[in-house]
């Protein structure tokens, strides 16, 4: 057979009438040959660009894995584990370098990560998940069922104090096989499975770590996880703490290799150190820059995405401490004449958007021109309170005097901390609530102080603070009436037995269509007693070279929830035929 192919290849070709093609060429005169060999030559270039188009026409650029990113964040840091995470870097890290059962998509829906599948059953008390069989830690390590129970149990466990601690409260875990584990829980609660996005800890590093010495292990600073990325190397300051993280993208991750290949994390301690950072380009991304602050940053290649942030800012009033707010006429009269838009644009630079409701937008709002004229809320405002009885004294404050010849007087202070978009919003408060005839004073805390010494005691008149309301948007813990005492996050001390009703009743729903409305019903009686005066919803700020492709930012309940869709991000790209772009 072989020395049939190699006759073949001796063997000559000939192609037909080549002869006669010779002779005719060789009969023409010079200007002929021109001619000819043009046309030729020209036909061959036609040739080889219709090919070129055709193939053209069926390649398409994909991602493609390489690339780095250096990003910046503030702070230090100190616990990169996912039951003792508790500042925005530690989350930071712990999002990229572990991964959950569950993670979130952009859109807020939740998509399979560890897990291969889950099941809800129909009484909404058994939640069962089955592991996926590749799923393993960076050392190589399968993931299963005992991990998922481990990472449980010690969320659980009161000695470790863990801030996850209040989400798995009252809930039996059960590994039922090698990679199939089951929670149960005492009564339905439609939110819990957003706690299937909590990272899963490898129990052969973890085991021999008791609950005093769980905070001072290394594994808090080298993490060993199942997410996206691992540690490649870190870099420590003289003191002796992380600087710097070099993360290098995770081959095996369960979701799929991260196409950027490497991805450093530099801490700085304050926001002004991180912009000079980036002024100076020694970092390419970064986040929680407040929004006076974004003018003084060198865009050059970068961008800025924005995200809604499920929070809430808004004055809440205490009737109890101050009993002018008991008039529901006071209250919607500084509703009226709270100028939302204006403060967006001058305090937030734009980024946010106004509220009306407890129930936070989950996406940013069309730009709309303000319809808001002072003059004109001022006079309704006004003629609200002349309607109800109040009259203005020689000083223009209003007052009004009971059947019991008692006089209330429309003064009242508002409390909030010394963060500078508070602070200047309540300034901004006070001197749009003067203008109606109220008498407003401004209190300033240390935020620290502010929260044990005047929230937690619920010692105020009015609170300018925000709520962060999650992603599940709970807002049981924020407005029943049982929760209007510490630890109780109601700060408007808001009681109603129908919005406790529908609070209740939306715990346990998990038909959406339901639940929007129960919300409906719930937003209708917040409107009608108006505990509050709902301003604005910031938005997430963040700062990423335009190099990189495909960030796609969904409403975020942590900053941390930027990298959740992070392994699809991508810098470099390659060009393939379409029927090859199936990762």
């Amino acid at each position: 057979m072989f020395t049939s192919l190699l006759d073949l290849f001796k063997k000559h070709f000939h192609l037909p009438y080549a002869g006669k093609v010779r002779r005719v060429i060789s009969a023409f005169s010079l200007t002929e040959k021109v001619i000819f060999y043009f046309f030729v030559a020209l036909l061959f270039l036609s040739g080889m660009s219709l090919m070129w188009q055709v193939n053209k026409s069926l390649l398409v650029s994909v991602p493609d894995y390489g690339g780095s990113l250096t990003e910046g964040v503030i702070g230090s840091p100190r616990f990169i584990n996912p039951l003792l995470a508790i500042s925005d870097t530690d989350r930071d890290l712990t999002s990229l370098i572990y991964s959950g059962l569950l993670k979130v998509n952009p859109d807020g829906t939740l998509a399979p990560d560890l897990a291969e599948k889950y099941t809800i059953s129909d009484d909404g008390l058994t939640y069962t998940f089955t592991l996926k069989k590749k799923a393993e830690f960076q050392d190589g390590t399968p993931v299963t069922a005992d991990d998922v129970v481990f990472t449980i149990e010690k969320a659980q466990d009161p000695t470790l104090k863990s801030p996850r601690k209040a989400n798995w409260d009252g809930v039996t875990v059960n590994k039922l096989d090698n990679l199939t584990v089951q929670f149960i829980l005492k009564q339905p609660y439609s939110p819990f499975i957003q706690n299937a996005t909590l990272g899963i800890l490898p129990k052969h590093i973890w085991k021999t770590a008791g609950a005093d010495e769980f905070p001072f292990s290394q594994f808090n600073v080298n993490a060993v996880g199942s997410g996206p990325y691992k540690v490649g190397s870190i870099t420590y300051t003289s003191g002796g703490l992380p600087s710097e993280y070099h993360l290098v993208a995770f081959k095996k991750y369960v979701s799929g290799e991260p196409y950027i290949t490497d991805l450093t994390v530099k801490s700085y301690q304050t926001e002004k150190d991180a912009i000079t950072a980036y002024n100076n380009g020694n970092i390419e991304s970064l986040h929680g820059i407040s929004p006076e602050n974004l003018t003084g940053l060198k865009m050059g290649s970068g961008q800025a995405i924005v995200s809604p942030l499920p929070r809430i800012f808004g004055v809440f009033f205490n009737q109890n401490t101050a009993p002018v707010f008991v008039n529901a006429e006071v209250r919607q009269a500084l509703d009226m004449v709270t100028n939302k838009d204006e403060i967006i644009k001058e305090i937030l630079n734009g980024y946010g958007q106004a509220v009306d409701e407890p129930v936070p937008p989950k996406k940013i709002a069309d730009k709309s021109v303000s319809t808001f004229d002072e003059t004109t809320q001022i006079a309704k405002a006004k003629a609200l309170l002349t309607a109800k009885g109040w009259k203005q004294n020689a000083d223009g404050i209003f007052e009004k005097t009971d059947s019991k010849k008692n006089t209330t007087t429309l003064a009242f202070s508002i409390s909030t901390s010394d963060a500078p978009e508070l602070k200047k919003t309540a300034e901004v408060l006070q001197n749009e609530w003067q203008k109606i005839g109220a008498r407003v004073d401004v209190k300033i805390f240390d935020i620290s102080d502010l929260n044990q010494n005047i929230i937690r005691p619920r010692k105020y008149d009015a609170l300018l603070f925000g709520e962060i309301i999650g992603r599940d948007t709970d807002l049981f813990p924020f407005w029943h009436s049982s929760q209007r005492v510490d630890p109780g996050l109601n700060i408007a001390l808001y009681t109603n037995l129908k919005a406790d009703k529908i609070l209740e009743t939306l715990r346990k729903t998990t038909d959406q269509s339901k639940q929007q409305s129960l919300y409906d019903s719930f937003n209708k009686e917040i409107d009608l007693d108006t505990p509050a005066v709902f301003i604005y919803s910031p938005y997430f700020i963040y700062i990423v070279p335009k190099k990189v492709n495909n960030i796609e930012l969904g409403q975020l309940a942590t900053p941390a929830e930027r990298f959740e869709n992070v392994s699809e991000w991508y810098i470099e790209t390659s060009n393939i035929w379409k029927i090859f772009t199936t990762r």
